[in-house]
């Protein structure tokens, strides 16, 4: 899907209610980030890092032991810590079911509608299940933020030592983001692992190329760098961001009733350059835009006056841009000497009638 327009360049099932995994994490991290400062001191309760199943990855954390929101959430979003979710999890929210309430408030609130969460990392649940639609959505949203971000598309993180632990580094569970790793894909900016048995394996990312960032969800994979660079290759060998119009391009021509004979003639320029997502094989040049000009357009009318609009439509998003005078249009001076004549040929008659009423009362009152 592109960021910017919500185009969704290729999809599979998109609506399929099925299990993300970690990729929870991402509304955890952004309902942190959004409610704490990341110099926020934490202390884990035995609640939080003692009820972890089997086989799901912690990063160890003791009770008691002291990290701030920020290190915490390098822990959630780059090694995928499920402890620490359970951490901030409370912080944040007073208990984990408190916070998991805040976490179906905002999916409501963003109108993603076929996801439901019953816990902050993904453990998973007959009731924990999202799509990849609601997904995407969901990635558009974090990436508004620049600590998700930022912390997001870390290939490691180093947490200095605590109350209760020696220093500790990770590797991002992202293999795409690891330059040595054989998956490593330069372009991408951020991104989420998941897995469980049966979840799978899921991945939601983004990446930016050529002026165009892509967001990417895999889930239910059996191999997902793979599966998420092949989208990538796919969005980015088929699709670009192309210059539509000019700033200042012709879109399209006037000519005003009671103008001049020199600047009747009217072009309407484009206020602003138009960029379009569209497929490689299309020609930006082959798009007419919709014109949907004021009501009433006559001289005078002065450079650069906005007199309407041009919409084009693309893959069904709407871009538009004004459309402004390209030169000054100046009142007819024949139209304006013909009224000026009639109006005074008017007055004279009218004159003339007075004055042989005039004449005509005097003489009815001599007799």
């Amino acid at each position: 899907m592109d960021n910017k327009t919500n185009a969704v360049l290729y999809s599979k099932n998109e609506n399929q209610k099925v299990y993300p995994a970690s990729t929870t994490k991402i509304l955890t991290a952004i309902i942190v980030l959004e409610n704490c400062k990341l110099d926020d001191v934490v202390t884990a309760s035995y609640n939080s890092v003692m009820n972890i199943p089997e086989g799901y990855t912690t990063a160890d954390i003791q009770i008691n032991e002291q990290l701030t929101v920020g290190q915490l959430l390098e822990l959630l979003l780059v090694y995928s810590a499920n402890d620490a979710a359970n951490v901030l999890a409370e912080y944040v929210g007073g208990s984990i079911d408190s916070f998991v309430s805040m976490m179906n408030t905002k999916l409501s609130e963003l109108n993603l509608t076929d996801t439901h969460f019953t816990n902050p990392y993904g453990l998973h649940d007959e009731n924990h299940y999202t799509t990849a639609h609601d997904m995407a959505y969901l990635m558009k949203y974090c990436l508004k933020n620049d600590t998700f971000r930022k912390i997001a598309g870390k290939a490691s993180c180093a947490i200095s030592a605590t109350n209760l632990h020696e220093p500790r580094l990770y590797s991002s569970t992202n293999e795409l983001l690891i330059p040595d790793n054989a998956n490593y894909y330069k372009y991408l900016v951020a991104g989420k692992t998941g897995f469980t048995s049966q979840a799978k394996e899921c991945l939601v990312s983004s990446a930016y190329r050529d002026d165009l960032e892509l967001i990417g969800v895999v889930l239910g994979s059996d191999s997902r760098f793979v599966d998420a660079k092949k989208l990538y290759q796919y969005g980015y060998s088929n699709y670009s961001v192309q210059k539509v119009v000019n700033k200042d391009a012709i879109v399209t021509n006037l000519q005003i009733s009671n103008a001049s004979y020199t600047s009747k003639d009217l072009d309407l320029l484009a206020s602003d350059e138009i960029y379009a997502l569209m497929s490689n094989v299309e020609n930006p040049l082959s798009i007419k835009p919709k014109i949907t000009l004021k009501e009433g357009i006559f001289a005078p009318i002065e450079e650069g006056t906005i007199l309407g609009t041009a919409t084009y439509e693309i893959n069904g998003v709407e871009y538009s841009t004004d459309l402004i005078a390209s030169h000054s249009v100046e009142p007819s001076k024949f139209l304006v000497y013909s009224i000026y004549t009639i109006l005074g040929s008017n007055l004279v008659v009218l004159l003339v009638f007075c004055v042989i009423l005039i004449i005509k009362k005097k003489i009815i009152l001599k007799n």
